[in-house]
């Protein structure tokens, strides 16, 4: 028989604890807030994974926006008023200015610190 048809006996490796997918998401900043606003209301896994998802939603349509004005631009970097300027694009009305007015109030306190 030939040496490298011989069996090799394999070491086994020890058992290796499997890392869980870290999943991101809103929800607990989505609860933060309704406490905020309405402390004594509660909410059910359903609607908190459907108020989650329209987050997602907005978010992924604003990046989209943001990025889409870069590109026109040319520029490689997106900045706060590529980001403003899609925020106006993406909502409507009185919830863009809203949405404005607190990014620009977020940025304020970012750079202060």
């Amino acid at each position: 028989m030939a040496p490298s048809m011989k069996k090799v006996a394999k070491k086994s490796a020890p058992m290796e604890k499997k890392r869980r997918k870290a999943v991101v998401s809103y929800k607990t900043y989505i609860f933060k807030v309704m406490k905020q606003v309405h402390p004594e209301t509660r909410i059910s896994k359903k609607s908190m994974t459907i108020i989650n998802n329209f987050v997602e939603d907005t978010f992924e349509k604003i990046a989209s926006e943001a990025s889409k004005l870069c590109r026109m631009h040319k520029r490689a970097t997106m900045s706060s008023r590529d980001v403003q300027s899609a925020i106006r694009l993406v909502l409507p009305g009185e919830l863009a200015k809203h949405a404005v007015s607190e990014g620009t109030k977020a940025m304020t306190k970012f750079s202060q610190a």
